[in-house]
């Protein structure tokens, strides 16, 4: 049974086996324990369901997809993150767009079935990593739908089980290591009310009220680049994702940090930035040290864009899961410069 690792949330900060991460550093005046630095891995269990467009996923090696590879590559990379200070990444149960941005999604990958039922191979699949985390010392954050796969599931219904199985599943596993993100930018193109910004916190107090052996999972959902949580969300939450995205100037990421915690409901918590795809690592001010000034948790979003190639991007399928770009190392670089601190 898995059981190494647990993660706890106290006021504002994150915690590991008891301690505050990071304990005790401080890093060019910016305080860093209890944070959570991370990245977006979200396609860590990625498979197409859609025969017809299968093929657009081929390793350029084999001129073939591999589900199992795909996975198998990911958990023998993630022993390089950990010695960089990156303590958790975000994985979900319905990937993202696999381009990074997408308007037609016609693939399918989805660990839920449209009745809510989980499906055994991605959950196989889903266990390797978790393990790995675990005995890694590190935090997963638990993504279950992503607005480009919302159309798999029948109605309301059905994502109201999907919520329950994936949560009994994960306590029932026994992981400690494990934050539920209900949803990826709920705010963003879903049609079903319940993961709407207005309807998504039902399903933060469903996850939340959930518990095996009197233990519950921590629970919250992600925002769009820029947007503000709702009064709802915030009361409902145990943390709170915001994205990066779309924003250019560092100041604007300070300003959102501002005005959540100026949201009404806010109390002492964790706020976290799981997506960003603004990076300047070199340069004076980025979003990630803007981040860090606001006193929120940073995460790095990298996909594979024009002209670039396999060794390119996080997200885009297929993946090279090792610190294999410029632009990955830069990220992880920085991270082992902070969390080393002064």
């Amino acid at each position: 049974m898995a059981n190494n690792t647990e993660i706890e949330i106290r006021g504002d900060q994150f915690f590991l086996n008891g301690e505050a991460t990071y304990r005790g550093v401080r890093w060019q005046g910016r305080r860093i324990e209890g944070l959570l630095l991370n990245t977006r891995m979200v396609q860590g269990i990625f498979d197409d369901l859609n025969p017809e467009t299968r093929g657009q996923w081929a390793y350029p090696d084999t001129g073939a997809w591999d589900a199992d590879r795909n996975t198998r590559e990911f958990v023998e990379a993630m022993p390089d993150w950990r010695p960089h200070g990156v303590l958790a990444f975000t994985i979900n149960l319905q990937g993202g767009s696999p381009y990074g941005y997408s308007k037609e999604q016609p693939w399918i990958n989805s660990a839920l079935a449209p009745d809510g039922a989980l499906r055994p191979d991605y959950l196989a699949r889903l266990t390797r990593v978790l393990d790995g985390a675990d005995a890694l010392g590190m935090a997963v954050i638990l993504g279950l739908y992503y607005f480009g796969q919302e159309k798999v599931m029948q109605d309301e219904a059905a994502i109201a089980r999907g919520v329950d199985n994936a949560v009994d599943w994960v306590l029932a596993q026994g992981w400690r290591n494990v934050l539920i993100e209900i949803n990826n930018e709920c705010n963003v193109r879903y049609r079903q009310p319940c993961l709407l910004p207005d309807g998504v916190h039902a399903l933060i107090e469903r996850a939340r009220s959930r518990s095996r052996d009197g233990r519950r999972l921590l629970v919250g959902t992600s925002h769009g680049g820029g947007f503000v949580p709702q009064p709802n969300v915030v009361a409902a939450s145990d943390f709170l994702l915001v994205h990066g995205n779309h924003i250019t100037e560092p100041e604007r990421i300070r300003e959102l940090v501002r005005r959540t915690r100026e949201v009404e409901g806010y109390r002492p918590m964790p706020i976290l930035f799981n997506e960003d795809d603004h990076f300047d690592f070199d340069k004076p001010d980025n979003n990630f040290l803007a981040a860090l000034d606001a006193y929120a948790s940073w995460g790095f979003f990298d996909y594979r864009m024009e002209g670039e190639g396999f060794d390119d991007g996080f997200q885009s399928v297929p993946v090279n899961w090792r610190i294999s770009s410029p632009r990955k190392r830069g990220f992880f670089e920085l991270a082992k410069r902070i969390t080393a601190g002064d």
